[in-house]
């Protein structure tokens, strides 16, 4: 994984995400990912590229902006909070499409 640029927030990030077509916003349901009416096996995405954003002032703000991609060609972005706000669900599947990347 090659991270070609860093954008200076996590709302450009995402916005530019979206026009290379990491267009679904995922979210969890349990050890799946959703999407709009769709539910997804992690073990099928792999990390495309990573950006890191830490709040200013207040650690709650520090998320992490996944663009992952599907074998099959389902590109979409998860964002989770990291630091002292992770759960433990979401380490454990950040962990798993990490070790398919």
């Amino acid at each position: 994984m090659e991270r070609n640029f860093h954008y200076d927030t996590a709302a450009i990030a995402i916005s530019e995400l979206k026009r290379q077509g990491f267009i679904i916003d995922f979210n969890l349901l349990a050890n799946r990912l959703i999407g709009p009416g769709n539910k997804y096996n992690i073990d099928n995405f792999e990390i495309r590229d990573i950006y890191r954003y830490e709040g200013d002032s207040d650690p709650a703000d520090e998320v992490i902006i996944y663009a992952i991609e599907s074998g099959t060609g389902d590109k979409g972005i998860f964002v989770a909070a990291y630091g002292s706000s992770t759960d433990q669900i979401t380490t454990q599947v950040i962990e798993r499409l990490k070790k398919q990347a």
